[in-house]
Order: structure tokens, then C-alpha cells, then sequence
């Protein structure tokens, strides 16, 4: 039988705030030694009370705002219940059944065709602490809490299950960050942990209405593990249906190094949570007018980008998706061509030689030495024949190294195109002598043979000659 997948994601992203979600301390936990970020409110000591952080609620406004959600006139806090050492109240102030923003959709591009993904709903609530499993001085295991992180405000955007495939879950998780990206609300780097992700996933058969029992994976944090993750859960549950099995409803983490999801515990429902509202917060009146000037202070977001991109610029939906996948990419390729108006040269060079240099040395665009100013000097030196389109790839890539002016790297180098007749016709004539054949085969009509004689002149130069002044030497002096 052949099964189709229900997934939908849940994502938790760190807003970028000063202070925590509810206390003034420090939001910047990165690298401070532990435990050095905290209050009495994230400690949950007796008789600390919550306030709460207004450019959090802002934040999320916003983001429901890009994500075409509706906002809330009336919303408020509630208390999740779970017992976890990371967690140091007992229970976690979030939202329940009265969220900021609900009823939103992502559109994605997956091929040459749009997917309209829907979002449930994205609150706010806060993160907990950070555990560290090491051994003791005893030699036995134990656990360390460092709760700077507890208290920082984190945003749950909850997917409808309206993702089919792995490779679209990759591309939902991509434009969802690039819109928080635009929108300068979260950093979006699953690295350091500001983007999560876990994922619910089912199976049922082709043509069925019905949802099979969800299964929850936790502990992705790369595109890549998502998509593997999702791949290896489809699989395994495919097996068991095969068999006649039944899925169990339960919580698996992935397991990076082995590939595998392993079972962690039975899923959770919501009354397990025992929520309610949260008696040491008022509720919040978000007003209309409120919602219309953040609205109106929106900037141009990934989508609308592309669009312009592609009717402005004329580039093609597969470039212009290459270059808005972030906003430092967009930034950056928009920066070349304010300064060099050929848009279709910036984006090869950038999808191919930039692109390229990008991933093997595992950088970002927003720090590499090679700057905008940099790649448009290049392509005017190019332009004006100092180098060619083969030198201009080395000095690139020096320029890439050593973040050097381009003009320095051609004089330090010695890669100057030759373009003065003089200088070549003396090597086109030493070229004509030796390949008598392809002079001969060039004569009898065969054309291929004109390129093999400039290869010839080409390759004698080191690359450095200019090909239109050789063709024209070599027509000239064969007649």
C-alpha cells in the first residue's frame, strides 16, 4: 500500500530583545559564564512577579503580520504546567487558547509550483534553562543547569499539517526564516539555537481523509537533519503499516550520528498541561490602530522581493529565490547592482563563484572580506578588457582570501589580459607554425579548428590573452 505523509511543524524562534520576556535581565546569554543572567523572576524565587516585554509583543505582532495572520484584539498568558529542571517555576508562562496571531499561510515555492502552507497560530511564551549531562567528580552522571537562557522570549509558530513531502518541510522552514530575517525580529540560526524545530508526522494511505497517529521528532537543528529526520520517520512508519502494525503516538528523538529517530516518551496532550490563565499578568489589548501602523512599518519581505526581482530586474524565479534565501544575500546583491546595472552578471557571479567559495569555506555572506564594491570594481575591469572572464575567477578568489582590491590582485598576480597586437602576433605566429593540421583543417571549412588554435595561443599565455584580438590575429594572418 502506498502512504501519504502528514507533517506539520512547530518552530521556536529567539526574539531579539535587550531584556528577557518577563524580568529586565540580560537577553544576551551567549557567552556569559553561567548562571550570571538571572533574577529572582527567572529563578521563580517566592514573591518575584512577571512584566511583561513590550517589544516581544511587537515582535510577534509583526511576524503574524508577515505571516498574513490575523491579530488579536484581545489576548493573555497562560501557565503550562511541566516539571523539568530546566524549567525552575514548575511551569512555563506561554499561551494557550487566546494566541497574538492565528489563522495565517506561508506560500513556497517548490519547483515551479506554490504551495500554500497554512499557520495555525504563533504566541509568545518564554524559554527555559539549558542542561548540561556530564560526570561527576565521583565519576557518576550527573546534570547542570544554567538558566541564562530561562526567561529569554521565544515565539511558537505552529504549522497547519499541510506539508506532504521532506523536501517541502526544508522549504517551508527556509522562507518561515527568511521572513523573521526580513523582518529583524530573530536571528534564525539553528546552530546557535534561536530556530527550532520539531515536527509531527503521520502516515495514511493515498486517498485517505483520515489522520493516522502523530508521531513528534525532536532534536533537529539543521535543514538537513529536518529533511533526514522526516525521510527516516516515513520509512519506518511505512514499515510497520506494511506489516500490519500500529503506529504508536509518542515523542523520538533524532539521533544525528546514526541517522535514526529513537523513542523518548508518549506524546503529551494539551490537559496534560493543565493550563490556565496566568493570574500575575493582565490581559492585553492590541487596537486596531496599533495593528495598522505596524502594518504600515512592515519592510519589503522575501516574497514581494522576489517578485520585484524578477518583473524590475528581469532576472529568473530560480535566481531570484538563490538570492533572497536571506536577507544578507538579498542585501548584499542589491548593494552590486546600485553600483553596476547589469543585474544578470551580479547574480552569476554570485550564485556561481561567490556561492561556491561561501560553502567550502563555511562562511556566511554577511562575513566574507569580498565585499559588493569589490565584485562591481572587478566586473568594470572585466568590462574594460584588463582582464578576462578565466583571470577574473583567480582574482576572485584571491579577492575572496585576502579581501583585496581587485586592481591589486591583477598587479601582484601579473594576470593582466594582453590586448596589444604587437605583444601576441608573435605567439600566434609560433602557434600557426606548430599545429599545421588544424591550420589546414581550418581552411577546408572545419570550424572547430579555430578553437583549437586559440586554446593553443590561450594556453601558451597562461590565460592572459585576449581572446577576440586572437581570433582576429589568427583570421587575419590565415586569411
Amino acid at each position: 500500500m502506498k502512504y501519504e505523509a502528514v507533517i506539520g511543524l512547530e518552530v521556536h524562534a529567539q526574539l531579539i530583545t535587550e531584556s528577557k520576556m518577563y524580568c529586565d535581565c540580560s537577553a544576551q546569554y551567549a557567552s556569559a559564564p553561567p548562571n550570571t543572567h538571572v533574577c529572582p523572576v527567572c529563578m521563580a524565587l517566592p514573591g518575584s512577579l512577571p512584566v511583561i516585554n513590550e517589544k516581544a509583543v511587537r515582535f510577534t505582532a509583526m511576524t503574524g503580520l508577515g505571516l498574513n495572520c490575523e491579530i488579536a484584539e484581545f489576548t493573555r498568558f497562560d501557565r503550562k504546567n511541566y516539571f523539568y529542571p530546566d524549567l525552575p517555576k514548575g511551569y512555563q508562562i506561554s499561551q494557550y487558547d487566546l494566541p497574538i496571531c492565528s489563522h495565517g499561510w506561508l506560500d513556497v515555492w517548490v519547483g515551479d509550483q506554490k504551495r500554500r502552507l497554512g499557520i495555525r497560530r504563533v504566541h509568545l511564551e518564554e524559554d527555559t534553562g539549558k542542561l548540561l549531562h556530564v560526570d561527576g567528580a565521583d565519576g557518576r552522571p550527573c546534570s547542570l543547569v544554567d538558566l541564562n537562557r530561562a526567561g529569554v522570549p521565544l515565539m511558537e509558530i505552529v504549522g497547519e499539517p499541510d506539508i506532504r513531502t521532506p523536501e517541502e518541510a526544508r522549504l517551508y522552514l527556509m522562507e518561515l526564516r527568511a521572513v523573521l530575517q526580513y523582518l529583524g525580529v530573530s536571528t534564525g540560526s539553528m546552530e546557535e539555537g534561536s530556530f527550532r524545530c520539531d515536527a509531527n508526522i503521520s502516515l495514511r494511505p493515498e486517498g485517505s481523509q483520515e489522520f493516522g497517529a502523530k508521531v513528534e521528532i525532536k532534536n533537529m537543528n539543521s535543514f538537513r537533519a529536518v529533511y533526514r529526520a522526516l525521510e527516516y520517520e516515513i520509512q519506518r512508519q511505512s514499515e510497520i503499516l506494511d506489516k500490519g502494525g500500529r503506529i504508536e503516538q509518542e515523542t523520538r528523538g533524532w539521533v544525528e550520528e546514526k541517522g535514526i529517530t529513537v523513542s523518548q516518551r508518549s506524546k503529551e496532550y494539551a490537559h496534560d498541561y493543565r493550563y490556565f490563565p496566568e493570574p500575575d499578568l493582565p490581559p492585553l489589548i492590541l487596537s486596531r490602530e496599533w495593528v495598522e501602523e505596524l502594518r504600515a512599518s512592515l519592510p519589503e519581505l522575501p516574497e514581494a522581493k522576489r517578485e520585484r526581482f524578477i518583473s524590475q530586474l528581469g532576472l529568473s524565479r530560480y535566481d531570484a529565490n538563490l538570492l533572497t534565501v536571506n536577507k544578507a544575500t538579498a542585501d548584499y546583491f542589491e548593494a552590486a547592482v546600485a553600483l553596476y546595472p547589469n543585474a544578470k552578471v551580479v547574480a552569476n557571479w554570485m550564485s556561481g563563484e561567490l556561492f561556491r567559495l561561501l560553502n567550502a569555506s563555511n562562511t556566511e555572506i554577511c562575513d566574507t572580506l569580498l565585499t559588493p564594491q569589490h565584485l562591481v570594481e572587478m566586473l568594470r575591469l572585466i568590462d574594460r578588457g584588463v582582464i578576462s572572464q578565466r583571470l577574473a575567477k583567480e582574482v576572485f578568489e584571491e579577492m575572496f582570501r585576502t579581501g583585496s582590491q581587485p586592481q591589486r590582485v591583477i598587479e601582484a598576480k601579473g594576470l593582466a589580459q594582453i590586448s596589444d597586437a604587437s605583444a601576441l602576433a608573435a605567439t600566434v605566429e609560433i602557434v600557426i607554425r606548430d599545429n599545421p593540421q588544424a591550420v589546414a583543417d581550418l581552411k577546408a571549412g572545419k570550424a572547430a579548428a579555430m578553437g583549437f588554435l586559440v586554446g593553443q595561443v590561450m594556453k601558451a599565455t597562461r590565460g592572459k590573452a585576449n581572446p577576440a584580438m586572437v581570433n582576429q590575429l589568427l583570421r587575419q594572418k590565415l586569411g
